[in-house]
């Protein structure tokens, strides 16, 4: 009864929210963050998905002509930077913005302005990269960026100008983004929570957060330096002019590396809320979980140069990358072990969360099962730089990251919302993602074996790939049908879904003991919890005092237009160092400086 009384209870009165599109713009909330995160990268991954379309008709069948081959090289470049910086990166920071402040029992994060800057910022630097592509040409040396292809010789356009200054203000929004979620995590969480009373999808968030603020320096680095030897000829790369070619491909590695953990470890958190509730019972392995999600942030910083095996390190350098790509394999597996024999002494609920989260862990396997094959040195020499790389990848960050995005969404959409998403619809959904997922890169791996390159705009049709990209070409659009499925599922489900209480999943932790959507103050005051799983708890009765608390009638939203003012004045000024242009330059400094005095001296 008790239970009952606490999920079904109603918001407390709160000062009415403005409607207009003028809301969205100066919000600092953490939930309104969370769904402008959530909602502009999913629309980013529809960009990029579109661009993987146009790769797969380029190359469903031989000597094909369906783009040119600069286009090619623009889209497959922006494909890779959308799918990585724009889609896969910002929606896990929309989940962690909206979810971690409510599993905490905050009200908010640390620094709520700050919070909607680090969105603004990546916003724009989204625009920016996208823009290149009306203002002269796109990117066209890959999203990794290898000199001598970033050079002016082998692209002579505006693209990688684009690239390097786009990367640089996301880059600056996630970094102040990870200050923000280390600090909420470690000084905001409520009465009785220790650090391993904290769930594991916060956890999860913390180790990421601290691996962004140390991978990310690199990748600024040689962003600033890339956009210098372009702009100003400085010989950083370029070995005709004694730079190092090498040297880029250290720096990106090193960020490059954590970057899959930094897009995998939130995955992982979200895994390990799903699978527990719709088990029916608690995580097992908890602290194990914990654990070994800290070795994985640690051994990430320790195995960049596996992609680097053909460059010509020393046979001792090769075989120690080698050794620390299989070990970062055993905490890995661990997670797997804990959330299988979660399951398997659970009693299932096989509903669309859980049918995700199930898939996530099939899909991921195989990925980690090319990738120990991928770090002997041997093998990596005979398939690097074909379809077996690309495969591998895909079944990382699409069966892995994208899988576990869409159990999150499913999962946590009634919270979001007040509303559930089509279970059948959902169900239908899965099926087609799971088919035209394996359709589209398992024969990658045979590809990779025959020989076919990546990156390659067409090919002869003696090379005998072609049946296999027509099939894999098949597969992708059979994605696209499942995209659109959830899309529909989303518009039908926003207004007519079936109305969901504070607890539809029966879950465990803080965001499921207010009501949904939650109230823009969360709770009333600080909920105080002595268990990991407070609403598991027999008497929950101090969470409920923190929904059921008297005396509350308005606390007013913290609004601030300043953070989009100086988000907009960064995007100017990169417009002008683009085109070294010093009035825009000067411009978009001055907005940026108005801004930053403006956050300094608005009345709190």
């Amino acid at each position: 009864m008790q239970r009952n009384m606490l999920v079904d209870a109603q918001a407390l009165p709160l000062q009415r929210y403005q409607t207009s599109v003028l809301r969205w713009l100066v919000t600092t909330n953490h939930k309104d963050i969370g769904l402008l995160y959530i909602s502009a990268s999913f629309l980013f991954f529809i960009v990029g998905g579109v661009e993987a379309l146009v790769i797969r008709l380029q190359l469903a069948e031989p000597n094909s002509r369906v783009v040119s081959p600069e286009v090619y090289n623009q889209i497959f470049t922006m494909h890779g930077t959308t799918m990585i910086f724009l889609f896969a990166m910002p929606i896990l920071v929309g989940f962690a913005n909206y979810i971690v402040p409510l599993q905490l029992g905050a009200r908010d994060m640390a620094f709520p302005r700050l919070n909607a800057m680090s969105f603004w910022l990546f916003l724009f630097g989204g625009l920016v990269l996208y823009s290149s592509f009306v203002l002269g040409g796109a990117p066209d040396a890959g999203w990794f960026a290898y000199a001598p292809l970033t050079g002016t010789d082998y692209s002579p356009t505006h693209g990688m100008d684009f690239w390097a200054l786009g990367i640089l203000m996301t880059g600056v929004g996630s970094t102040l983004g990870a200050i923000n979620f280390v600090v909420t995590i470690l000084n905001m969480r409520t009465r009785g929570m220790s650090m391993l009373k904290m769930p594991l999808f916060s956890w999860q968030i913390l180790v990421t957060a601290i691996l962004i603020l140390f991978a990310m320096p690199a990748l600024t680095v040689d962003a600033i330096l890339l956009y210098f030897e372009r702009a100003f000829r400085a010989p950083f790369f370029l070995a005709q002019q004694g730079g190092q070619p090498i040297l880029w491909q250290h720096l990106f590695w090193f960020f490059g590396h954590p970057e899959v953990y930094i897009l995998i470890l939130p995955a992982f958190g979200i895994i390990s809320e799903v699978v527990p509730v719709f088990s029916r019972r608690r995580i097992f392995g908890y602290a194990a979980i914990i654990y070994s999600g800290i070795a994985i942030g640690f051994l990430g910083f320790t195995v960049w140069a596996h992609h680097m095996f053909v460059v010509g390190l020393s046979p001792i350098a090769d075989a120690i990358f080698s050794l620390d790509s299989m070990i970062i394999a055993v905490p890995t597996s661990i997670k797997i072990f804990n959330w299988v024999a979660t399951m398997w002494g659970g009693r299932l609920n096989l509903k669309t969360p859980m049918l995700f989260a199930i898939g996530f862990i099939s899909m991921f396997m195989i990925g980690g099962f090319s990738g120990i094959t991928l770090a002997t040195v041997p093998v990596d020499w005979q398939v690097t730089d074909t379809y077996y790389v690309v495969a591998h990848l895909h079944y990382v960050l699409f069966g892995g990251t994208v899988f576990a995005i869409f159990a999150g969404l499913y999962y946590w959409f009634p919270k979001m919302t007040g509303r559930f998403l089509s279970e059948k619809i959902g169900a239908l959904q899965f099926w087609f993602m799971v088919l035209g997922f394996n359709l589209t890169f398992l024969p990658m791996h045979i590809q990779g074996l025959m020989g076919m390159p990546r990156r390659i705009y067409t090919y002869a049709a003696n090379t005998s790939w072609g049946d296999l990209n027509f099939l894999e070409t098949i597969g992708s659009f059979i994605i696209a049908i499942a995209v659109g499925i959830f899309l529909w599922n989303v518009a039908v489900s926003m207004r007519r879904g079936r109305p969901a209480d504070g607890d539809p999943w029966h879950g465990h932790t803080l965001e499921w003991a207010v009501s949904s959507p939650p109230p823009g103050y969360n709770f009333a005051v600080a909920p105080i919890v002595h268990s990991r799983w407070p609403l598991l708890e027999e008497n929950p009765d101090s969470v409920a005092e923190a929904h059921f608390a008297t005396g509350v009638t308005d606390i007013p939203e913290e609004t601030s237009v300043f953070p989009l003012v100086v988000a907009f004045g960064l995007g100017v000024a990169v417009y002008g160092l683009v085109y070294l242009y010093p009035v825009l330059i000067l411009l978009g400094v001055a907005i940026l400086f108005a801004g930053i005095v403006g956050l300094v001296y608005e009345p709190r």
